[in-house]
């Protein structure tokens, strides 16, 4: 039976901001079949992570970088306050944050067939120095473990490979796409009134990506998934939800998790 989840996104963050620790700054607000979390900074972080899924990114206060591997280059995508980013999958990338900082990252539950990295680059290349291939159930607690390791190998004091611990064969190729431009939040809903308009609910990111995500309207929408989790965050003044014959009234910046 699928159930439904209500929580103040102010007022959660400011409660538990005091969680956002290093290394990696993390803190889920829902942990089911997506995985919804806000991130503190600074972070203290030099390792690239790989998944099979993609994320979603938005700033809700101050500014990032994302470090990634873009077709076999080192690139750094600045998202700055009120913007928005989806990566797509099997992409390394690298959050660094900064002190102060808060933002959203939104991914889902791994298939059992499917498996994460940690890598670790030599300075100023794309050569491995050091990786851990894992099945991910719970990143914020499976990392820190991790970047422990590494910070105490032999591979982070020299600099360099052990030959002892040859590095292996990815087990699926990396993506060689070109990642988008992060964009203002705001400046593009304010550009899709004329669509929202009609009553139609905009797909922000189209169909060649996994993550469906979509901007509503005025008006009265339905949707319907299964084995899926689907998250309503209300942005501009409120909205009623109907879930399961049971009403929400949600309010501005709350959100709703409905978990199937």
């Amino acid at each position: 039976m699928s159930t439904a989840l209500h929580v103040n996104t102010d007022k959660w963050i400011a409660e538990n901001e005091n969680s956002f620790l290093p290394p990696v700054c993390n803190k889920l607000m829902f942990f089911y079949q997506l995985n919804i979390m806000y991130v503190g900074g600074p972070n203290a972080r030099k390792d690239y992570h790989i998944e099979e899924g993609e994320e979603l990114f938005y700033q809700v206060r101050g500014d990032m970088v994302l470090k990634v591997i873009e077709d076999g280059k080192h690139k750094d995508i600045h998202i700055r306050e009120g913007e928005m980013f989806l990566l797509p999958a099997r992409i390394p990338h690298s959050p660094q944050r900064y002190a102060n900082t808060v933002g959203l990252v939104v991914e889902r539950k791994r298939l059992r067939s499917e498996t994460d990295g940690l890598r670790y680059f030599v300075d100023n290349s794309t050569d491995v120095l050091f990786e851990r291939w894992f099945y991910c159930e719970n990143l914020g607690t499976q990392l820190v473990p991790i970047i422990k390791e590494f910070m105490d190998s032999k591979q982070n004091k020299t600099g360099k490979p052990d030959p002892a611990e040859p590095i292996k064969p990815a087990p699926y190729p990396l993506s060689t796409v070109k990642v988008m431009a992060p964009f203002s939040f705001r400046e593009w809903m304010e550009k899709q009134k004329p669509a929202l308009a009609s009553g139609q609910p905009v797909d922000m990111f189209g169909a060649q990506f996994e993550t469906e995500t979509f901007l509503f309207g005025p008006g009265t929408s339905g949707t319907s998934r299964r084995k899926t989790d689907g998250w309503i965050w209300q942005l501009v003044t409120h909205c009623t939800i109907l879930h399961s014959v049971i009403f929400f009234n949600c309010f501005l910046w709350p959100s709703c998790l409905f978990q199937s």
